[in-house]
């Protein structure tokens, strides 16, 4: 992963001593309230429903075992013991005190982490696949160009003040999307050209909340050296036309629709010829260091399936059920990846606790080379585990609550943080995820549905992404009480869709009755071995509308 050189580390460090001074100021008195929220939201510091909510960047969601092991200590020094993997790969503390943030930020940039541009209208954190580097059906390894991207956003002055907060994600897999470019901003597939040479297409529009929409392809192919010239044409025409005067308007995605794509092609083409060859051009050497700042672990010389492990998985059904559900394909031979649940039923999705924390760090420094990744989907991924040494992370995992076999299953509920901590949500999200999970308990039914999305947003700021999900859940206000709008058809593992309203909202006590007929009809109507989204795009939306609502006549 990148190593922070010492000019990264200056900056980090005076920032870090100059938002002490901004908070201490502002507690004394002297920085009013509307002084102080530009420069706290900058560091990522958000005010919630009952505290303040501080957003730490994980650039592509790549983590090391100090790094886990710090912020093990932050959850139990400063917070109440846990925190919160986010959609965006990031990590979130929901009950730190405001004097101490500044400590807290201190301690986190000893191991080069920061809460910058996590929150505020500008470039946010960059992601990208999770199995970025190990996944065997990429064309490249896209984190060199999510850490060139990151450089070159983080402290722009030209992109500090955006119309609205931008989002960037890279892709390196064809014909899927594990990056979930269609859905962002600027979306970033690498492709490769005809004569072999490695580039780029660009999207954009993208982006969920609101006015949920999937983005457009802008930039057809644009070479490995303009790949930075290429967006800042982008975000300069965005500056230039983006609404500023209503934010439920002002993302880019208003602008692509309004203008269309040719017009908005045109004039990000316009930007590109005057920037193109300039300083922005990225040359050899630099796209040399970049991608060494990302070398092939030590990886031993292994063959795929050794007997041992061919021996558990025959003689113990529960690790044949999780090898075949939490692990999948590596790149190296004789090795797997790994992915850790943090959807146990009763648990709340996404949270991990300090002794997780260091667990993980200490399971990531004995099998996966010390690193650790987050995942959209609010899991976690020990990248490069060897597969005879598979069992012992799995009874490891087992003993800690992590290796529950539900990985895109029903139960693998992706959830906002809803009511229960957002002063922006509509509704609760985590009560009617445990809710969803509680009614389909039983493992062999599980499997036997089969893959399937859900995901919750506590309010049309979509964190939860529920505009992707096979079945997404909105929350929403009904004078002072909660109900749940359902879409269904939503996917974001190929190109993104968006879901299909399904009719009036529902109560909470609803929900779990509701989700619980939609997938009875699915099994009755499902051809063989059909997943869940491959029945509803054959059958469409009208009879899970007549299941759940009943029929019109």
């Amino acid at each position: 992963m990148y190593v922070y050189q010492d000019y990264d580390q200056r900056l980090l460090d005076e920032r870090v001593a100059q938002f002490r001074d901004q908070t201490q100021r502002y507690l004394d008195g002297k920085l009013r309230e509307d002084e102080y929220r530009p420069l706290r939201l900058q560091n990522g510091l958000y005010v919630q429903r009952y505290a303040p909510m501080l957003r730490i960047a994980v650039p592509y969601g790549m983590l090391d075992s100090k790094q886990l092991r710090m912020l093990a200590h932050v959850c139990r020094t400063w917070d109440k013991g846990y925190c919160h993997v986010s959609t965006r790969q990031n990590i979130q503390f929901n009950w730190p005190d405001l004097q101490d943030v500044p400590d807290i930020l201190a301690a986190l940039a000893s191991v080069q982490m920061h809460g910058i541009q996590t929150s505020g209208n500008c470039i946010r954190n960059t992601t990208t696949d999770e199995f970025a580097g190990v996944n065997p059906k990429e064309i490249a390894d896209p984190r060199p160009w999510c850490e060139l991207i990151r450089q070159w956003s983080t402290f722009n002055p030209e992109f500090a003040y955006l119309p609205r907060k931008f989002k960037i994600a890279v892709n390196a897999v064809p014909d899927e999307d594990p990056a979930l470019i269609g859905v962002h901003d600027i979306g970033v597939q690498i492709v490769t050209a005809d004569n072999g040479d490695i580039g780029f297409q660009v999207w954009a529009g993208g982006g969920l909340g609101r006015t949920p929409m999937t983005g457009e392809i802008i930039g057809e192919f644009v070479a490995r050296e303009d790949l930075l010239s290429y967006l800042e044409a982008i975000l300069r025409v965005y500056n230039k036309y983006g609404i500023r005067d209503n934010k439920y308007k002002a993302r880019i995605k208003i602008i692509v629709k309004a203008m269309g794509r040719e017009k908005f092609r045109e004039l990000t083409e316009r930007e590109f010829a005057e920037l193109k060859g300039g300083p922005m051009t990225l040359t050899e050497a630099e796209m040399a260091r970049m991608i060494a700042s990302f070398p092939a672990p030590a990886y031993a010389a292994l063959t795929d399936m050794p007997s041992a492990l061919q021996q558990a998985l025959d003689s113990n059904k529960a690790f044949n059920r999780w090898y075949h559900t939490n692990t999948r394909a590596h790149k190296q031979a004789g090795y797997r990846a790994v992915t850790l649940s943090l959807k146990k039923t009763g648990r709340v999705p996404g949270d991990i606790t300090d002794n997780e924390l260091d667990a993980v760090a200490e399971l990531a420094d004995r099998y996966s080379f010390g690193e650790v990744r987050n995942t959209h989907q609010q899991n976690m991924v020990l990248a490069d585990v060897r597969q005879d040494q598979l069992f012992e992370v799995w009874q490891a995992l087992d003993k800690l609550g992590l290796a529950t076999p539900n990985l895109k299953l029903l139960t693998d509920i992706v959830a906002c943080p809803g009511g229960d901590y957002c002063s922006l949500a509509n509704a609760k999200s985590i009560p009617i995820a445990e809710a969803i999970q509680r009614r389909f308990d039983d493992l062999d039914y599980l499997h036997d549905i089969g893959e399937l999305d859900i995901n919750i947003s506590g309010c049309m700021n979509a964190c939860g992404h529920h505009h992707i999900g096979h079945i997404g859940i909105l929350g929403v206000d009904k004078k002072g009480r909660e109900y749940y709008q359902i879409t269904l058809g939503g996917r974001g593992d190929k190109i993104s869709r968006i879901g299909d309203k399904m009719g009036p909202s529902f109560e909470s006590d609803e929900v779990a009755d509701v989700i619980e007929k939609i997938v009875n009809l699915y099994v009755e109507k499902r051809h063989d071995d059909e997943l869940f989204i491959d029945t509803y795009e054959r059958i469409g939306i009208e009879p899970f509308k007549e299941s759940v609502y009943g029929s019109a006549d």
